[in-house]
């Protein structure tokens, strides 16, 4: 039974929900363009990992990227292994939902794809996005690098000042290494692929990255 609880606050480990061994079942191929979904990939592309509201309308923004090659959604940076979505959004798990990003880093720089998850979302709201509220709709990014880490931070500053001069308030993205990665279920990879009339409350604040 899932429990009730302050979904504006993360919970702790002794309240988060148990999880399970198990890890979600995902297809092979990404719906969108036929690459894998989980690999194997080449050893020169690189991972990226962003939390920017509800993922179906995040992923959408990064595999129309050129120099994607794939992308997946699910939850990280909280306590439950293998949540399900139903578990995320009982703010038990500490979870966000997260697009990991496959990149071709000759084709597309880290850079460009921070200018997307910059442009594409509010970064100042906390513990929501538009009417989406919870922990698991945080403004995030997740660094599988220091080159990445050092990327990201230096980006922040960058467009918290773009910000404040158009009267904007403090960012609250949190810039963390990459945490475990689990995929959510089957039928919310490439949702709005599946459903193009599907939700997608992503809305940005209008302020330019670069």
């Amino acid at each position: 039974m899932l429990m009730r609880r302050n979904k504006m606050e993360m919970p702790g480990s002794g309240d988060a929900l148990p999880g399970r061994e198990d890890r979600m079942p995902i297809p092979d191929r990404h719906f969108v363009n036929g690459a894998p979904l989980d690999g194997p990939f080449a050893d020169h592309l690189r991972y990226a990992m962003f939390g920017m509201g509800c993922f179906w309308g995040a992923e959408r923004k990064f595999w129309e990227l050129d120099g994607v090659v794939s992308t997946a959604v699910g939850y990280a940076g909280g306590l439950t292994p293998n949540p399900t979505y139903r578990e995320v959004c009982s703010g038990a798990t500490g979870h966000n939902e997260v697009v990991r990003v496959v990149y071709d880093p000759t084709e597309v720089t880290y850079e460009r794809l921070l200018q997307v998850f910059w442009e594409a979302h509010d970064p100042t709201q906390g513990m929501r996005q538009g009417n989406d509220v919870g922990t698991q709709y945080r403004s995030g990014i997740y660094a599988f690098d220091e080159e990445q880490r050092r990327v990201a931070e230096e980006s922040r500053r960058m467009y918290q000042s773009r910000l404040s001069d158009a009267g904007w308030s403090k960012i609250t993205t949190e810039i963390l290494d990459a945490p475990d990665f689990y995929f959510a279920e089957e039928y919310h990879q490439q949702y709005l692929a599946k459903n193009p009339g599907g939700y997608c409350g992503l809305g940005g604040t209008g302020v330019r990255c670069g």
